[in-house]
């Protein structure tokens, strides 16, 4: 019964060791609220001026093409 007592004690500590180590998942509201920034350069109306002029060049230059 001697050689027993050290067996099962070590089998206790590896259990309680592996146990231990075990990995915990913790979900949190933030303390902060969430902010979006919403900074959009809005460039549609430069792009379409260059496109309308684009167009009235190649009108008045049609012989280039």
């Amino acid at each position: 019964m001697i050689s027993v007592f050290p067996r099962l004690t070590a089998l206790v500590l590896l259990a309680l060791t592996v146990a231990a180590c075990t990995p915990t998942v913790q979900i949190a509201a933030p303390k902060d609220p969430i902010t979006i920034n919403l900074n959009v350069k809005i460039q549609h109306e430069i792009l379409v001026k260059v496109d309308r002029e684009i167009d009235n060049l190649l009108e008045e230059n049609s012989d280039l093409f």
